[in-house]
């Protein structure tokens, strides 16, 4: 049945009202005071009749006087609710809602592998309270810890006898979600996947897939902080229980010539009049310098009037000294998350041209990278049977997803054709490939090693808990200090960096990200340590 005034009848039969309408949107399935909005799609009958449950048997008022985030949660236990009082008085209706179930399954199944971890663990929820299998797909270390951890919770809904209850077992799922997320409960399995993972973070970055991932409407405000304290030291570094899989890819002199010559045009246009300033700069730091007075060297004239006068004057010579301005090498990170696509991967790639380019003209040594992660199957496996060996995940933090490491440019080459080839891969593990970068740098003989980091949030992996990615990244970042290195972080549209990097910038205009990133490299070449 598809015509709308056919729906709309049936709607008024259901509901016992005579003022029901019915039209088809995109947006759908909503409910938007009498009128029933239906998904353009296949599966009608069923959403008409879920739809029709919840302006029947839920308050909704009520739910909507609550925060975003209980609100949406509440909803999804509230709709099951009323779909059971619906079932009970048209057991007709059953069929309908399973055919519904098995058309929104499809899709969501079509989209996970895009979905953020946080639109995943509403479809997990909803799976549980509609006594549905979750796929192997669907499965990972972090989202079952936290249907675990709420499971209880869930359980309960099913005896909800009101919205009102619904609204309160919302609530503490959220709670419970919250202190998982922010490392308060004391379990390594969770590892949320999302972009961060510290509570605040939990529900930044809203997805597109609003209508039908209702944790992406989840709020800043509504997770802002643990209601209560850890009740365990949650470790500080993130182990990988294997690096066997990580993958390291030198793409040095690989990228196409063409490809290269344009971008290092355009990167030019964008950055030759600070490199020309300083390249003044440099020349100037590098002049000449005498240490005078000394016993040794070669005459001073200016001192030649004190030997005449003073017999007893020892010390009328001088000796050059000059100033290492260049002994310096420079390593430029790039972060290749998936929140890096489109223009900021594009002006990444550009200001990564622009600086190398300019450095070794300069004649500096210059080494551009990027990294990111990704699930690998292998390593799945390998976790899976490394857990059926009995192995207890405390303590580590990467359980399936492998590091993806790319070389555009060695320090040993002056081939910087492999830049064009710069593109985005999945998340964002800071801390691990900052110590490859760094080691990679320290292995390098110079006087002075910079090593620039370009991102554009948070630490995060799709099976790391971001809390414990945040520590990790800042003892690394200690350590490297301590070692020598010096930092720059560069945040792309993001503040992030100035939380972790001695030296930072925030690009909040994309399009300056060559010029910003060069003058802030350009003021550290300049500076003494």
């Amino acid at each position: 049945m598809s015509d709308s005034n056919a729906l709309a009848r049936l709607a008024r039969t259901l509901a016992h009202r005579h003022d029901l309408q019915v039209m088809f949107s995109p947006e759908g399935p909503t409910l938007r005071d009498n009128v029933i909005v239906l998904p353009e799609a296949s599966g009608a009958d069923g959403y008409l009749d879920m739809l029709v449950a919840r302006f029947m048997h839920s308050d909704i008022d009520l739910l909507s006087t609550t925060s975003d985030t209980t609100r949406v949660i509440a909803q999804a236990i509230d709709d099951r609710r009323a779909c059971r009082v619906l079932i009970e008085r048209y057991p007709g209706a059953e069929a309908f809602l399973r055919a519904m179930r098995r058309h929104r399954a499809e899709h969501v199944l079509r989209e996970w592998d895009a979905l953020k971890w946080r639109d995943r663990l509403s479809w997990r929820m909803e799976r549980v309270l509609w006594n549905e299998s979750a796929t192997r797909a669907e499965s990972s270390p972090s989202l079952d810890s936290a249907l675990e951890i709420t499971g209880d919770l869930l359980a309960q809904s099913r005896a909800c006898l009101s919205t009102a209850d619904s609204v309160r077992l919302a609530g503490l799922i959220v709670e419970r979600v919250r202190a998982l997320s922010a490392g308060g409960i004391n379990n390594m399995m969770f590892s949320a996947d999302s972009e961060d993972g510290d509570a605040r973070e939990f529900d930044a970055d809203a997805s597109t897939h609003g209508a039908h991932n209702p944790l992406s409407k989840l709020s800043d405000a509504d997770i802002d902080a643990p209601s209560h304290k850890p009740t365990y030291t949650r470790p500080q570094r993130s182990i990988p229980i294997t690096t066997t899989y990580d993958r390291v890819t030198d793409l040095t002199g690989q990228g196409d010539a063409t490809a290269w010559r344009k971008l290092r045009a355009a990167a030019r246009m964008q950055t030759e009049p600070l490199k020309a300033r300083l390249e003044r700069a440099l020349k100037a730091d590098e002049q000449t310098h005498w240490k005078r007075e000394q016993e040794r060297g070669e005459i001073d004239r200016a001192s030649l009037a004190k030997l005449a006068t003073s017999p007893g004057y020892r010390t009328p010579f001088r000796q050059q000294r000059n100033r290492p301005g260049r002994d310096a090498a420079v390593t430029l990170l790039i972060d290749r998350s998936g929140s890096m696509a489109g223009r900021k991967i594009e002006l990444a790639r550009l200001c990564a041209a622009a600086i190398a380019d300019a450095l070794v003209q300069l004649g500096f040594a210059a080494e551009v990278l990027g990294y990111s992660s990704i699930e690998d199957a292998d390593m799945r496996a390998f976790h899976d049977q490394w857990i059926a060996q009995g192995n207890a995940p405390h303590g580590f933090n990467r359980f399936v997803e492998r590091l993806d490491f790319e070389v555009y440019k060695r320090f040993d080459s002056e081939n910087m054709s492999g830049l064009a080839r710069i593109e985005c891969g999945h998340e964002n593990p800071d801390g691990e490939a900052l110590t490859w970068a760094a080691e990679r740098l320290l292995a390098r003989r110079a006087r002075r090693r910079i090593l620039m980091v370009l991102q554009d949030g948070y630490p995060a992996t799709g099976d790391g808990n971001p809390a414990i990615l945040r520590t990790d990244l800042r003892l690394r970042i200690d350590e490297l200090l301590a070692r020598g290195v010096e930092l720059i972080g560069v945040g792309i549209l993001d503040d992030a960096v100035e939380q972790f990097y001695p030296t930072s910038i925030v690009v909040a205009e994309i399009q300056q990200l060559p010029a910003a990133a060069f003058n802030v490299l350009g003021r550290t070449l300049l500076s003494r340590r």
